[in-house]
């Protein structure tokens, strides 16, 4: 048996007795101990300590390395405590020969450890300890097996999926409730590929890192240049029925900034903006419009960063109060101030979207539908259907299909129509769910698909297109899903349907759910043929609804760049010159200030006057300038009075240039054709 054993049966524990006056270097003189007279050897409460080490100087070096000794596995200790048991049952069947016998042999065993114990002490002492250890481990044992229990307990009442657990919180929360985890793109990154494969070298040091404010909609780069206050603020205007109404103001220095950007825009050169950035690194319309000038140079990396950069710059802006995850704040897109924070988000998702972040990309859209939920300005409910169908949050799609139909009529959405019956197949294909779960849906897919091919028949054939499948004889010849059925559909309904088409075929390409949709399809043309009233119904609705589409769903048609639903765009949208910065703005804005009106300029300038105007937006050359009383006036009089000065001087300079003439060389064979 170990001598640590040993020391667990007589209840001792190191690093507890007393070092002798020879451990300590102050050996006494030699000589016999003390008898019973004398002063005992060693107190009895004293003699708990083990072994004592030789060699040792510092006293208070024994606490650290007995330490370590004393800490035992919970296994070790049950052992130890069932053999002091055991040990102490024999003890009492022996009777007191055999305590006598034991304590000699404790006392011998004991004259290597210490210089003087006593046997009495030593048995009181024992039993104390062994009584105590032996609750406390029978305690220890007990509490080990309660922990036990529970945790199975717990493993059996928690036998559904993780998806499972996570569906039921979200059922409990708000609809637009946003969440700022997922509004990172790069946990879902770390999800799909790991954290190694997504951060790799590029974690900064941190004597290296500078100090940024922390945001949640984007993350600053070391790359960007160092913030400061651009001029932008939000403010509360008012709060009713627990929803805080908010707007962006611009102070003045901003709307200066404002007024030459849109003096670049008129003049139709990249490099203006590129120089009002290099000014006004963080000027959030400026950012915007250029980057659209990226994207169309095919420069994706930097379009992206510019949006990037616009949103922190709106985000630092917010007010305190302001809050992305509750969905009780409210902005109103009829201001133009807060029109450029829809269109970052916008075009925020659509990089995301493309780049594999589907779940981020939702959790945006929400957050744009839950600023203006009513009036839905970008038309979000035409994209989060996709965004839902891909991010595999098909219990979130129906759930708002179901919440919001009685007041939105989704289903008269092509998009809803047709992506609530995919998301109920797609739940009836889960084998986690009960068996009861799976058959209702896949009777609400099966009811919801047939409703939708009814409804809009004009979307099967270029959706079977665009997925390279050929339907069967008896679907390309029937008359309600052929040519005619798209001829004769309003232009509202086609680009809804082109927009769905274009946006959503990849869902579709699934065997599965071909199948499913071509039993689907078989059975609307049992119910077409047998002239079933709720076929004759959906065309009475389609020719009296979708006569022309609102203006908030021709924006989203522009800002998706959909050349299926781009094509189907009236002549009145298309005409007219859209601004990546504020897309067919609302006709019934509210403006907070207004753009200085411009002078009107004679029509005959001269040549070079033009020139320098193509140069300088604000070039005047006859001098006439607004007398409004205010500060502008009279730095654009000092302006162009030092444009005039500069233009006289030219004119001087151009009238005293003297050209000469090339020698001529008299030639009488020169060719004739050169006259």
């Amino acid at each position: 048996m170990s001598r640590r054993a040993l020391r667990r049966l007589r209840g001792e524990q190191r690093g507890q007795e007393e070092p002798g006056l020879g451990e300590l270097g102050l050996d006494p003189a030699p000589g016999p101990h003390c008898g019973r007279d004398g002063p005992p050897a060693a107190a009895p409460g004293k003699a708990r300590h083990g072994p004592a080490r030789s060699g040792v100087s510092n006293r208070f070096e024994l606490i650290t390395a007995e330490e370590s000794e004393d800490e035992l596995p919970p296994g070790e200790e049950r052992a130890d405590a069932r053999l002091r048991e055991r040990d102490a049952a024999e003890g009492n069947n022996e009777g007191a020969g055999a305590e006598e016998a034991e304590g000699d042999g404790e006392e011998a065993e004991q004259l290597d450890q210490m210089p003087v114990l006593s046997n009495k002490p030593r048995k009181k002492k024992k039993k104390r300890k062994t009584k105590k250890t032996s609750a406390g481990e029978t305690l220890e044992d007990n509490d080990l097996e309660d922990i036990d229990s529970l945790l199975e307990k717990i493993e059996d009442t928690n036998g559904l999926s993780q998806q499972t657990q996570s569906r039921i919180i979200a059922d409990s929360r708000p609809l637009l409730y946003v969440e700022h985890r997922n509004l990172n793109p790069e946990n879902e990154l770390k999800r799909y590929f790991g954290a190694r494969a997504v951060l790799g070298d590029q974690r900064p040091r941190q004597r290296q890192r500078q100090y940024v404010r922390s945001t949640w909609l984007t993350a600053p780069k070391n790359t960007w240049p160092r913030y400061s206050k651009t001029g932008i603020a939000m403010q509360l205007v008012d709060t009713r029925r627990g929803v805080q109404h908010f707007t962006f103001e611009h102070h003045r220095e901003y709307q200066q900034v404002q007024f030459k950007f849109l003096d670049a825009v008129e003049s139709m050169d990249p490099n203006n903006i590129v120089l009002l950035l290099q000014m006004n690194p963080y000027h959030v319309d400026s950012l915007l419009q250029l980057s659209d000038v990226c994207r169309m140079q095919e420069d994706q990396e930097m379009a992206r960063d510019l949006i990037e950069r616009a949103l922190y710059s709106l985000e630092c802006a917010f007010h305190p109060v302001f809050s992305l995850t509750s969905g009780t704040c409210r902005l109103d897109y009829r201001r133009p101030e807060n029109r450029a924070f829809f269109l970052a988000l916008f075009k925020h998702l659509m990089f995301l979207e493309k780049r594999g972040c589907p779940r981020t990309a939702l959790e945006f859209c929400k957050l744009i539908l839950s600023l203006d939920p009513e009036n839905d300005p970008l038309c979000v409910l035409l994209l989060i259907d996709f965004l839902s169908l891909r991010a595999r949050e098909y219990t979130f799609l129906t759930r708002v299909f179901q919440e919001w139909e009685s007041h939105r009529n989704l289903s008269q959405l092509p998009n809803f129509a047709f992506s609530v019956p995919l998301a109920y197949f797609f739940l009836s294909q889960q084998e986690e769910r009960s068996e009861l779960e799976l058959s209702q849906a896949r009777e609400r897919a099966a009811q919801l698909i047939q409703l939708a091919l009814i409804m809009f028949p004009s979307v099967l054939m270029p959706l079977l297109d665009h997925c390279s499948v050929q339907p069967d004889a008896r679907v390309a010849s029937h008359s309600f899903f052929g040519l005619n059925a798209q001829i004769s559909q309003p232009p509202a309904l086609n680009q809804l349907t082109s927009l769905y088409v274009g946006r959503t075929h990849s869902l579709w390409k699934d065997p599965a759910v071909m199948a499913w949709l071509e039993t689907n399809v078989h059975e609307v043309l049992r119910m077409v043929d047998a002239r079933d009233p709720l076929v004759e119904e959906s065309e009475h609705k389609r020719k009296m609804r979708y006569q022309s589409a609102p203006r908030n769903i021709y924006r989203h048609i522009i800002l998706s760049e959909m050349k299926e639903a781009t094509a189907a765009l009236p002549l009145e949208v298309t005409s007219q010159p859209v601004m990546g910065f504020d897309p067919l703005p609302p006709l019934d804005s509210i403006t907070s200030y207004t753009r200085p009106e411009r002078t009107n300029h004679p029509s005959n300038e001269s040549t070079l006057s033009l020139f320098f105007r193509s140069l300088l937006p604000n070039f005047n050359l006859q001098g006439d300038i607004r007398h409004d009383g205010d500060e502008e006036a009279g730095a654009g009089q000092d302006l162009n009075q030092g444009v005039n000065r500069l233009m006289a001087a030219m004119r001087d300079m151009l009238a005293n240039i003297q050209f000469q003439e090339p020698p001529r060389d008299d030639n009488p064979e020169g060719d004739g054709d050169w006259d």
